[in-house]
């Protein structure tokens, strides 16, 4: 017996529906980027291991899968490197490629390499698969898709409001209330200096990133285990648990942050875009969040976060300015800030929350029934028409019983399907039928079209 197939595990197969929803995901996400003149690029599945090596620290550099060499791959590997059973060592030797970690990486690669074509500032946005060799479960996956957009070579904070626009705009349209975080690296960086602790800021706010998920006593207790001292810990206790309005933390801050050039450097930051947004008018709240981090290694002033509001979801989408993104490349200085939306997790709120319009999981609009060979050569024709007027229309390929043909037009979620048998022929006409009203009608064919576009 042959043995039954399957996939690698943390990859998925997606049917039609399934990728009807999810099209309708990137191109929605793909119209709004394209309404803020961000232009798309694509970059390959595979990068030399060189370019992905030592960018993701020792933990990313694990998770990389990386691709055997083409031919007799063992040819320069002596037996003595063999029975060494050295795995790292025997990686680099086998393996000059590796799947793309994330978009991040290769964007900058790619910025590098054609930094002479591109006009500054560069608006770009990438929607592509991704791999990491992690553990899966439950929402975590193997290959999944980012979808990213970046602005490269403007220290603008205008680019920051821009982007909180694009986050806005996309989920209003797919009507999903969010919330939008805010939060600035230079304020965090800010706050470890006045409680003392500047050399412990990934541990002061790696800990309190957390908050959310446990609590603030726990909080308190991973800081005294990252060796903080209680002093510090009693200065952080008013600035982590502030409330209030945006402007009314801003000024807060500013007044526990006077002693900090950076830290207000960061307030000054954050206000400039708060002030920008109130002006603009966004539909979906942005709330200053001061114990979100993000990742720190990385980002180096704002950073955003973004929470759906009616289903329990972590970030949907995420993002911050970066001040060296090509000096991994040796080309150093070239600022950028960008975002990323979680498709996938999107996907979840979308289907959790029944937001998906019926137009973004049908695709055929029109069934003509096969009534025998005349008549589908002259529904042929007819259906020529119909998808000239932009209307998705299939006949049915075998003239069997009409039950069946029904059967698969509701099955398909067909709206609309024509009856042509020999009186329709002779009168130049169609018997249009609305699968969900059951309403029957004679008509001609631009009648047909003219209602099936609701006209």
């Amino acid at each position: 017996m042959a043995q039954k197939p399957s996939i690698p595990k943390g990859t998925r197969d997606f049917g039609p529906v399934e990728m009807a929803k999810r099209n309708y995901i990137f191109d929605t996400i793909r119209q709004v980027y394209a309404l803020y003149g961000f232009q798309q690029i694509e970059t390959p599945a595979m990068e030399t291991l060189q370019t992905l090596m030592g960018k993701y620290g020792e933990e990313g550099d694990k998770l990389l899968f990386k691709v055997l060499n083409s031919g007799d791959y063992l040819s320069k590997i002596s037996d003595e490197e063999l029975s060494g059973r050295n795995s790292l060592h025997l990686a680099a030797k086998l393996c000059e490629k590796g799947l793309r970690y994330d978009l991040t990486v290769p964007f900058a690669r790619y910025v590098v390499m054609h930094r002479d074509e591109l006009q500054l500032p560069f608006k770009r946005y990438q929607i592509q698969p991704v791999w990491r060799a992690d553990r899966p479960q439950k929402g975590r996956y193997r290959e999944f898709f980012q979808c990213d957009a970046d602005v490269v070579g403007s220290d603008s904070l205008l680019n920051e409001v821009e982007l909180m626009q694009i986050v806005d705009t996309v989920f209003c349209r797919f009507g999903i209330r969010v919330q939008i975080k805010i939060n600035n690296r230079k304020i965090l960086t800010g706050i470890a200096e006045v409680i003392g602790e500047a050399d412990k800021i990934v541990d002061i706010t790696v800990a309190i990133d957390k908050l959310d998920k446990i609590g603030l006593d726990n909080v308190n207790a991973e800081l005294r285990e990252c060796g903080i001292s209680d002093e510090a810990i009693a200065k952080l206790q008013p600035i982590i648990s502030l409330e209030g309005s945006n402007a009314a933390k801003l000024d807060t801050i500013a007044s526990v942050l006077a002693s900090s050039e950076i830290g207000m450097k960061g307030v000054e930051e954050t206000r400039f875009i708060l002030d920008t947004l109130d002006k603009v008018g966004l539909t979906n709240e942005v709330q200053l969040d001061l114990t979100l981090a993000r990742g720190l290694n990385y980002y180096t002033g704002a950073i955003f976060e973004v929470k759906a509001l009616d289903t329990p979801m972590g970030s949907i989408t995420g993002g911050g300015r970066y001040d060296n993104l090509t000096g991994i490349f040796g080309m150093p200085g070239l600022s950028g800030v960008g975002i990323s939306f979680g498709a996938d997790r999107i996907y979840d709120v979308l289907c959790q929350l029944d937001l998906y319009p019926a137009t973004a999981t049908t695709n055929t609009q029109l069934l003509f029934i096969n009534f025998g060979a005349t008549e589908a050569a002259h529904c042929l024709r007819l259906a020529m028409q119909t998808r000239r007027a932009g209307i998705p229309t299939e006949v049915y390929p075998d003239s069997t019983k009409m039950k069946k043909q029904m059967s698969y037009a509701n099955a398909a979620g067909v709206p609309f399907v024509a009856l042509v048998g020999e009186n329709e022929m002779q009168a130049g006409t169609i018997a249009l039928k609305n699968m969900q009203t059951g309403e029957q009608q004679n008509v001609t064919i631009d009648e047909a079209i003219a209602l099936i576009q609701g006209k």
